[in-house]
């Protein structure tokens, strides 16, 4: 099931969406909203498993995903 939301967006990131619909690389301006909010939250679910991970006791491999993760997406505490 799909709700309808109204959003107000800038300009130029509208002219950003509209030239991806245009050139083909999207169907529409609601897919690439849509993409954009499923790729926001997959980074904000992985960069909160970092952080759990980073606070666990110290293993090897997982202090490397960490790492790994945090470096990806470091704006995130």
């Amino acid at each position: 099931m799909s709700i309808q939301i109204t959003v107000r967006l800038d300009e130029q990131l509208v002219a950003g969406v509209d030239a991806l619909v245009k050139s083909g690389r999207a169907k529409s301006r609601a897919q690439v909203v849509e993409s954009a909010l499923e790729r926001e939250l997959r980074r904000s679910l992985y960069a909160e498993e970092a952080t759990v991970l980073r606070r666990s006791a110290s293993d090897a491999d997982l202090d490397a995903l960490a790492d790994w993760m945090v470096g990806k997406y470091p704006q995130v505490d």
